[in-house]
């Protein structure tokens, strides 16, 4: 027994599909600008993302601001420590607890790559216009904040 259609839903509008193969695309246009740095993009993210907290942040802190499970960010911090870019930690306040620290090879490497990020970027905007990048972007941020899309029970940020 087939299910009737939703009313006013077309196949091939899939939201998340056009937005994955956008991602996909995307991660692979900077993946190859940052190949000369031997770095993902992935790993990029984090080594920016880890420069913008006041303290090393914790596993679940780092996954939670990078809007992602705890089990993908720790798989995308092995090469990182590794490659001696982080470091993990005691927590001051409890042994057991491990603080994710940026490393002055880390960042030295953060550094390193930026400028190729940042060509990548400049690309980006030139092909697709600022203004369009912009709302692109807030847009995307907003979805990834929303609250009432989160699972906060797999470990994914409202």
């Amino acid at each position: 027994m087939s299910q009737a259609p939703t009313p006013g839903y077309r196949p091939g509008e899939c939201f998340v599909g056009a937005a994955r193969k956008a991602s996909r695309r995307l991660t692979q246009f900077y993946d190859d600008a940052l190949e000369p740095c031997r770095l993902r993009s992935t790993q990029y993210t984090i080594l920016a993302e880890l420069g913008r907290f006041s303290a090393p942040p914790t596993l679940a802190e780092l996954a939670s601001a990078l809007v992602s499970d705890r089990s993908a960010v720790g798989h995308n911090l092995r090469p990182l420590v590794r490659d001696g870019f982080i470091a993990l930690e005691p927590g001051p306040n409890d042994r057991r607890e491990r603080r994710i620290v940026l490393t002055p090879r880390g960042q030295s490497k953060h550094g390193e790559t930026r400028p190729l990020w940042q060509t990548a970027q400049n690309e980006f905007l030139a092909v697709h216009g600022r203004e369009r990048c912009e709302s692109l972007r807030a847009a995307l941020l907003e979805i990834a904040y929303d609250e009432r899309l989160g699972r906060s029970d797999r470990g994914v940020a409202p």
